[in-house]
Order: C-alpha cells, then structure tokens, then sequence
C-alpha cells in the first residue's frame, strides 16, 4: 500500500517536471522570437558577426541549461537579457586580452579628429563606459523600460535612472546635439 506522504510526494515531482517543461517550453518560443533582438544587442557589444553570433549560442545554451533556477517566469525576459549581457561581457573581456599579431605590427597612430566633427551616435555611445553603454542600449534599441533595466543588471533603480542621464548629457557633450 502506498502511504499518502509517498503519493504526495509522486505527486510533488510530477508537478515540479510540469512546471519545469513549460518553462524550458516559454524559454524556447521567446529565444525562437526575439533571436533578432538578441543578436542585435550582441553585435552592439562584440562588434562581429561571427562572435556575436556566438555570443547569442552561448547565452542559449546557458539558459537552457539553467532554465530550471528560473522562479518566476513572468522574468523570462530580463532573466535571459542579464544571461546574454553576461556573456557580452565575457567575451569583450576574452576579446580585450587577444591582439592579433597582424593590428600590433601594423598599429599608426590614429587621425587626430577635428574637435568641430560631429561623432556619429553610434561612435558616442562606444566612448561611454561599459555599464553607461549598457543602460542606453537596452533602453534606446532594446526599448526595456527602466524596471526591466534595473532587474538584468541587477541594479538600483535609482542608479540606473542616474546613469541614463548622465549617459544623455554625455552623449549631447560628444555629439553637440540636442538628444
């Protein structure tokens, strides 16, 4: 005879199984339907094809593989983008540390700019500093909301706020425009 504790506890794990395929399930569909998005933010990090592609296949494969220390599901989404910043960071990191034979051979000096040229936006928001960038860049092309923000980075909402705005002043400083 089973004991109600051992039926409970079958029970227990068959629900637990459940909740773990719909989640693997909700993680699929949503990397299925935004993989654009992902690869975009990558490639605004890396700067490559190839190693943002990468960058995207690594952030996969890890949620996948952590799709069960995901609690609450309605996270999903900034769950995965602290996954894929993460991995964004690693390899600008891993990337910092390689230099390739043929740039330290054929280095110059780099044009001097004219102070009056106006950077491109994009050219700015790669003078910010890493967690700046960061903020502007799921805000502006990624289009999170200041929450969500706070949330991937794992960050005050307060200091994200700050950081936005002085990003902003910033990028107005070195684009000498009205953002």
């Amino acid at each position: 005879t089973l004991s109600l504790q051992t039926l409970f506890r079958s029970e227990a794990g068959r629900s637990a199984r459940i909740l773990e395929q719909t989640v693997r399930q909700q993680l699929s569909d949503y990397i299925v339907a935004h993989q654009e998005e992902f690869y975009r933010l990558a490639y605004s990090y890396v700067k490559n094809r190839d190693a943002a592609l990468d960058v995207v296949q690594e952030s996969i494969v890890k949620a996948l593989a952590k799709s069960d220390t995901l609690r609450r599901p309605e996270y999903l989404k900034t769950w995965f983008y602290r996954i894929l910043l993460n991995e964004s960071m690693n390899h600008h990191r891993r990337a910092k540390r390689l230099v390739p034979l043929e740039d330290t051979l054929l280095e110059t000096p780099a044009p001097a700019r004219d102070p009056g040229e106006r950077l491109d936006l994009y050219d700015a928001i790669e003078r910010l500093d890493w967690k700046e960038q960061t903020v502007v860049r799921l805000r502006f092309f990624e289009d999170m909301k200041l929450e969500e923000i706070a949330r991937v980075t794992n960050t005050n909402l307060n200091t994200v706020k700050s950081r936005l705005y002085k990003s902003l002043r910033r990028l107005r400083e070195l684009t000498e425009e009205e953002c």
